[in-house]
């Protein structure tokens, strides 16, 4: 086969225009039996594609016909031994990473700031984590990588330790010295498993940090949703056959994966994985120029600074991706939830996401000169409406402390539970996840005392507006604890 084919959405097309009497689910019917709104918003071609796995359509489940084509092209294109597609989004490829390697009390390397993903895949499979404190740069509030040296500590006090987890790149784009952190953790035989949501691009073009597979990790949950072109909710998973066994990944997939697995969403995969394959070094080229414009722009307005280059240097920085555009207003005395406010309502503008000091813009192969300098223009205009806070109001960089675990997240998560106020709960050890989305990166998770410096911070962001997720409560006046059982009198 070609990487020109397209063997899953080819099939799926010439199913469709067969035009077979349907008496299976979904019960829309190829459209007739749907909201005639939504029919025509969404358009006849996509619903005579959302279809389920009946016997011409193969089953992802266990995949024999043209899913198992399209699986094998993407593994070729991506350099991995198998390739599995997710319809569970990249946190259902990196739960299945995790309980792949890791049972009860197992113990897994992996940073502290880990997707929410990864922390409910240690809950589901028992494992312990062992914390890496990950590098923070305490000029723009963020976290960046995990050190070699750490992961060699990390592996000399643990190996016995069943996988090491590695985020490259995070999603502000920084990346670590990858290559290097498998070649330690080969060493002790402990499989690498990374967290690639941010980095479907990387593998396509040489000016970027090196891919996962690249690096010769073990299996890497790659989103090809959020910047390589397929539809929302749809990754895939990469494997490399040696240290992992394959058959279980199959297994623990299966398990996560809906039945009712949705053939559009697959479509897209193969579609997206095409164009990667065939055309994506010149996309990703053009995309890093265009970034790069965008960054000597930003730059030359008053009291803003998106990051490039400088960033690198430290052990934690080993490399970054150009197209992702942080950029820094503390200096303009406003948050990043101001900026964003702010760009929403005068100039119609969504940025990924927002902090208290900065705003993430990603520029993908769907953006042109004419998006690129919408947002300059109104970076322009947003330095001048505020400009006469610089220097007046001092925004001083609040990083969240990393708590201390108690007790394992499973055995905390299904303990006898209380509800105390938010301000009596500092001392207690938590029984849910709190976390700002996105990012999705924890404040805490079960298991872990509470401190009245994080309990701080989590109050700053919701001052600011910023989305604070994870409790039962969302008004965040109580926080579900550990019981404490006192000594009877």
């Amino acid at each position: 086969m070609s990487q020109n084919e397209t063997p899953l959405f080819t099939g799926l097309m010439e199913h469709a225009k067969k035009n077979p009497v349907q008496f299976h689910i979904p019960g829309h019917k190829k459209g007739t039996g749907i909201d005639p709104e939504f029919r025509e918003f969404i358009g006849d071609n996509a619903l005579s594609i959302d279809l389920i796995n009946i016997s011409p359509l193969d089953d992802l489940h266990q995949p024999k016909g043209m899913i198992m084509k399209a699986q094998r092209l993407a593994a070729e294109a991506f350099g991995a031994d198998h390739t599995f597609f997710s319809v569970q989004g990249t946190s259902g490829a990196i739960m299945t990473m995790v309980m792949a390697v890791c049972g009860p009390g197992d113990k897994i390397i992996v940073p502290r700031n880990v997707h929410k993903s990864v922390m409910s895949a240690i809950v589901f499979s028992g494992a312990t984590p062992v914390f890496i404190h990950p590098e923070v740069d305490p000029k723009l509030g963020i976290s960046h990588g995990i050190t070699t040296e750490s992961v060699s500590k990390a592996l000399q006090q643990n190996p016995d330790a069943k996988g090491v987890l590695v985020i490259n790149p995070t999603y502000f784009g920084v990346a670590a010295d990858l290559k290097k952190i498998v070649e330690i953790a080969h060493t002790y035989q402990v499989p690498v498993l990374v967290d690639e949501a941010h980095g479907v691009h990387i593998h396509f073009h040489d000016e970027l940090p090196i891919s996962a597979m690249q690096a010769g990790a073990d299996m890497a949950a790659t989103s090809v949703h959020k910047l390589g072109g397929s539809l929302t909710q749809s990754s895939i998973l990469n494997v490399r056959e040696g240290l992992v066994n394959v058959s279980r990944v199959q297994t623990i997939l299966s398990m996560l994966t809906t039945t009712s697995t949705s053939y559009i969403l697959l479509a897209s995969l193969d579609a997206a994985r095409r164009r990667l394959a065939t055309e994506g070094r010149e996309l990703i080229d053009q995309t890093i120029r265009l970034a790069n414009s965008i960054r000597e722009q930003i730059n030359e307005i008053d009291h803003l600074y998106c990051v490039g280059k400088e960033i690198l240097g430290t052990k934690a920085t080993f490399d970054y991706d150009p197209t992702k555009l942080i950029i820094s207003v503390k200096d303009l005395g406003i948050t990043g939830f101001d900026a964003e406010k702010w760009l929403r309502e005068v100039y119609n503008i969504e940025v990924e996401l927002s902090d208290l000091y900065n705003i993430l813009c990603l520029i993908t192969p769907g953006d042109t000169t004419k998006e690129a300098n919408i947002l300059v223009t109104a970076l322009r205009e947003l330095s001048k409406q505020f400009s006469h806070l610089s220097g007046r109001v001092h925004i001083e960089v609040m990083l969240p402390d990393i708590p201390l675990l108690a007790l394992s997240p499973r055995e905390a998560f299904y303990s006898e539970t209380e509800v105390v106020p938010f301000e009596e709960s500092v001392g207690r050890v938590s029984a849910e996840f709190i976390m700002v989305y996105p990012p999705g990166i924890p404040i805490f998770i079960p298991g872990e005392i509470i401190t009245e410096d994080n309990l701080k911070y989590i109050k700053k962001n919701i001052e600011v507006g910023l989305p604070v997720q994870g409790p039962e409560d969302f008004e965040l006046k109580t926080l579900r604890v550990i019981k404490e059982h006192k000594a009877i009198r």
